[in-house]
């Protein structure tokens, strides 16, 4: 009588099963370091456009520089040196909102126009403190009089610069470089959360992952139902004759 004798370099059944369970274990773990780097990545985005926006905010709303005139002094603020830089700083509040609702594409858009609106603070801060007689000639004239480029510089003894201007320019250089920051990054962020998509549109073919099973496990759902047998628990049940 021949008896077969099991080959001890061959794997068992249960070696390959386990060999199984930890390859999707290892595939599960990096899954979710990926999407956690990139949920860090995007958080990191979007506090970088709303500290920039409330510093420019917060620097308009300070005393820029002080001109001396002939029997008085004059106080420039940031609103009145630059205008723009609040309009600026709370576009880029509203875009640090829709870009944590954004897909693909539209962080591309979103990551353009932060950049752009970054050079615009820094490039329209700058042109006041090169400028701050032009830039203050309204509230010159109505303190004064005095109007005209000429006469404004003849009234003009001296002025008195804060640090706030360059503050303004901090905050646009953080988000101009917040802008190039989602530019880099923005393929490597999570997909935009689900309920803000009205409709889900899933391949029945297409193999079951670790991060799919677990996100509807999250919604109430069965994993390893198909679509078509979910929609067909959705309906509603016939009533019987």
């Amino acid at each position: 009588m021949v008896t077969n004798v099991p080959d001890p370099a061959e794997p068992s059944t249960a070696d390959s099963a386990m060999s199984v369970v930890d390859a999707a274990d290892d595939a599960a773990t990096d899954d979710l370091v990926v999407r956690r780097t990139g949920r860090r990545l995007k958080f990191r985005a979007i506090i970088g456009i709303a500290v920039a926006a409330l510093l420019t905010v917060l620097a308009t709303t300070q005393l820029w520089w002080t001109i001396n005139i002939p029997g008085k002094s004059i106080d420039v603020l940031g609103t009145d040196a630059s205008p723009s830089l609040s309009a600026l700083a709370l576009a880029g509040l509203a875009l640090a909102a829709a870009l944590g609702i954004a897909g693909p594409v539209f962080r591309v858009i979103l990551g353009v126009l932060q950049t752009l609106i970054g050079l615009t603070v820094v490039l329209a801060a700058f042109s006041s403190i090169s400028r701050p007689k032009e830039s203050s000639s309204t509230l010159i004239t109505s303190a004064t009089g005095v109007a005209g480029e000429k006469s404004l510089n003849a009234i003009v003894e001296a002025i008195q610069f804060t640090a706030w201007p360059w503050v303004a320019i901090l905050g646009g250089l953080l988000a101009l470089l917040t802008g190039v920051f989602i530019l880099a990054t923005f393929r490597r962020w999570p997909a935009a959360s689900r309920k803000y998509s009205a409709v889900r549109v899933e391949d029945p073919s297409a193999p079951r992952d670790s991060v799919g099973d677990w996100d509807a496990l999250s919604d109430g759902g069965d994993p390893t139902e198909t679509s078509a047998e979910r929609a067909e628990s959705d309906e509603p049940d016939q009533p019987s004759r």
